[in-house]
């Protein structure tokens, strides 16, 4: 979404009021919309099958000039039934391929730094897809990177789990209390004399 965030910054909104339309947008853009990634899937899946009924009208075609012939013809047909098979199964491959794919880049979009070494890192073949359509084990895999690797992903924006996610050392400005602690249970943590 940072090319919605770049235009409405360029129409003068203020960051305050951005940040709540681009959360409205990722609400109600899913329920009117469908995502690039199953567009492309789904246009890819059309254009092969599109291909797949032409090599048949052509295999068909074949097989009704070769009609005269009857023992050449059960061979020519044994031979495309094969080949017909084999297709199936290649398409089948190919078709799962494209949908992991697609999932694992879509989940991958815009939390990771090199989105090619972290696909490279998924083992597709621990991953299924669901009667539903969604890839079962995903986020296992990914999880389990975020754990072992974690420097190849983006850190959360800041922000958005309530705080700064780390501690600060020191009080609020004042002298001693407990930042004045903090400070002295440190320094004999690490050996380092604190100077006053």
């Amino acid at each position: 979404m940072d090319w919605l965030i770049k235009l409405l910054k360029d129409a003068g909104f203020d960051e305050s009021k951005i940040d709540g339309l681009v959360g409205d947008v990722n609400k109600e853009l899913p329920k009117h919309f469908v995502p690039k990634s199953q567009y492309n899937e789904l246009s890819d899946t059309k254009k092969k099958l599109e291909k797949d009924i032409t090599d048949r009208d052509t295999q068909l075609e074949t097989l009704s000039k070769d009609a005269n012939a009857s023992e050449g013809l059960k061979a020519e047909i044994a031979k495309l039934q094969g080949e017909n098979k084999t297709a199936a199964e290649k398409y089948a491959a190919d078709l799962k391929d494209m949908t992991l794919t697609n999932a694992i880049t879509a989940a991958l979009n815009g939390k990771v730094h090199n989105e090619a070494v972290v696909t490279g890192l998924i083992n597709k073949d621990k991953l299924v897809i669901g009667d539903d359509g969604k890839v079962v084990g995903l986020d296992e895999q990914l999880t389990g990177l975020k754990t072992s690797d974690a420097y190849l992903f983006k850190p959360d924006e800041p922000g958005a789990g309530g705080g700064t996610g780390g501690f600060r050392v020191g009080g609020g400005g004042g002298q001693g209390g407990a930042g004045a602690a903090s400070n002295e249970q440190l320094a004999n943590i690490f050996g380092v004399a604190e100077s006053k």
